[in-house]
């Protein structure tokens, strides 16, 4: 769950975020996480073009509760499992997961686009279902940049030169990575939440309490009860995230444990709780990425044509979309999808998701 504030504020940011406190803390009480309709360009408004946010041609209201069978591939550190879908050759599209999701919050989109010509990918993210480590002995590394080495390593071994990538989450985070380190690599970019990219130094500045208050799992994680408690509790940690982010979505067992499956990974809670730890500095990262992550410290700017989305009832913390928009300078919308979507954007509002994705290829 995203962590969805970047941290990278200037003292202005800083003031303005102090003088809406009020406001953000009556909407952390009621887990919302909605954000002042002012702050946002709603799908209705007349600078966006969200009026007519429909269905793709052959949609069903009915979810779909599993993919075609996976498939495996070495690529980079990893032997990846991912979910294909769509004509073989068709425009490549990437879709990511995030915490503490996985490749069915894709599973109503893929079918969507598949039947709009595209070619879907789907993958375990590493530490996720059928994804495995190649080598016993490499580190169980969850920082941003390796995460992003990750999915390019995937195009290089599926032989797909330039994609859309698209996700939320941790997935939109390494869509932004993406963009702005290969940008050659990306048609475009569909990233829920704007702009996630950040960096230890820039999350040990102090947010106010409320915001604060949001991230408490990544504190409980910075501790070794916090590790064993998520190591022991991992199913019921997980769901108790799902209904705090989504607190509007009313989604039934089964298709929580479709996904929960997904956790029994060898390797998740490594990468989970590393992921979290060096976000705030209390774990090293790898030398051998320190290049990378200071060019993403520096908060490179999306040139390549983006949307980015938002639920209106996500329960995330996530930044206003004012907040992030002059990180974006090519082709830019920003899309606020109505009706009590949550923070698993792309599993609660399909249809949305996947038009975003075609919209993109379109700028």
């Amino acid at each position: 769950m995203p962590d969805e504030i970047t941290r990278n504020r200037t003292h202005d940011d800083q003031i303005d975020h102090d003088q809406t406190n009020n406001d953000r803390r009556r909407f952390l009480r009621n887990a919302a996480m909605v954000i002042a309709a002012a702050e946002f360009i709603t799908l209705g408004s007349a600078s966006a073009e969200s009026s007519n946010v429909n269905a793709p041609s052959g949609s069903s209201s009915k979810s779909n509760t599993s993919f075609a069978p996976l498939k495996q591939i070495d690529a980079g550190l990893l032997n990846v499992g991912y979910a294909e879908a769509g004509p073989a050759n068709g425009k490549p599209v990437i879709l990511l997961h995030g915490w503490p999701y996985d490749i069915y919050s894709f599973v109503d989109v893929a079918p969507l686009l598949a039947s709009a010509g595209y070619r879907v990918i789907v993958p375990y993210l590493r530490g996720y279902g059928a994804t495995r480590f190649l080598a016993g002995e490499t580190f169980r590394n969850g920082q941003q940049s390796v995460v992003a080495l990750d999915i390019v390593a995937l195009m290089d071994a599926l032989k797909i030169q330039k994609a859309i990538v698209a996700g939320f989450d941790w997935g939109a985070r390494t869509a932004d990575i993406m963009a702005v380190l290969w940008p050659e690599r990306c048609k475009g970019i569909v990233s829920v939440s704007g702009y996630l990219i950040g960096s230890p130094a820039a999350n040990k500045m102090p947010l106010p309490p409320a915001f604060e208050e949001a991230f408490w799992y990544q504190y409980y994680f910075a501790t070794e009860n916090g590790r064993a408690g998520y190591e022991k509790y991992l199913h019921d940690f997980n769901k108790l995230i799902w209904q705090t982010a989504s607190p509007k979505w009313k989604f039934d067992d089964a298709t929580f444990d479709r996904t929960a499956a997904s956790f029994n990974n060898p390797d998740h809670v490594a990468i989970v709780i590393h992921n979290y730890r060096w976000r705030i500095g209390v774990a090293e990262g790898e030398a051998k990425y320190d290049d990378l992550e200071k060019k993403l410290a520096e908060r490179p700017v999306v040139t390549v044509p983006a949307i980015t989305m938002e639920g209106d009832s996500n329960g995330a913390a996530h930044a206003p979309a004012a907040a992030y928009r002059g990180q974006f300078s090519g082709k830019y919308e920003y899309r606020l999808i109505t009706g009590g979507v949550g923070h698993n954007l792309p599993r609660e509002a399909p249809q949305a998701f996947a038009k975003a994705v075609i919209d993109v290829d379109g700028f």
